[in-house]
């Protein structure tokens, strides 16, 4: 079985297309500083300052907003090989309007804004892995934003399906309804159709 950082390395490996030097292992080994969440605790609360991002090795979590009425608001659903963070807290360090809470058991390599800092200048694999992310993150998200203002109810769940199906293994259907902006009652309804002949 691959320690933590064997299953990083291999991700940057895959994603950068470059290999990792001995040196440039060493370097995120004493920089990457393994977390372990249980489920339900928080790696961010809103308010605080997102001070770390996260690499999720196992586990999933969920990043939301609680409204005025006491009503959860789903932005994120994360599982392994994808990053945890308040982006615009992380790097303006701000306090967060979102909590980040692990849905499962989770096991992190979390990292400050400065070490990411030395990363970049010194580790070309991280720099061609972050062109790699930036790339999917605004793409996802532009996807995101036209499903939002322009997709019916049913047309989000099935772009949902497609994009990520392995999500309806992983989470329960009230959590991605408030993904997907529907209530839990039309999410049903509209796999109930999906399913009928």
């Amino acid at each position: 079985m691959m320690s933590n950082f064997e299953v990083f390395f291999d991700y940057i490996q895959k994603l950068s297309g470059v290999i990792l030097s001995e040196d440039d292992k060493h370097v995120f080994m004493a920089h990457l500083k393994p977390k372990k969440l249980r489920r339900r605790q928080y790696f961010l609360q809103e308010g605080d300052v997102c001070k770390y991002t996260g690499f999720i090795v196992k586990g999933s979590a969920k990043t939301f907003r609680v409204d005025e009425k006491g009503n959860e608001h789903i932005l994120k659903l994360s599982v392994e090989d994808w990053w945890l963070a308040d982006f615009e807290s992380y790097y303006h360090l701000t306090p967060s309007r979102y909590n980040i809470e692990a849905l499962e058991d989770l096991e992190l390599l979390q990292v400050s804004n400065a070490q990411v800092e030395q990363f970049f200048a010194s580790i070309p694999a991280f720099i061609a892995m972050q062109e790699v992310i930036k790339q999917n993150y605004a793409i996802a998200n532009q996807n995101r934003v036209e499903a939002a203002i322009s997709y019916t109810a049913e047309e989000r769940y099935e772009d949902l399906i497609t994009n990520y199906p392995h999500f309806l293994q992983r989470f329960p259907l009230n959590m991605i309804a408030s993904y997907l902006g529907l209530s839990p009652e039309t999410l049903s309804r509209i796999r109930k159709n999906a399913l009928k002949p």
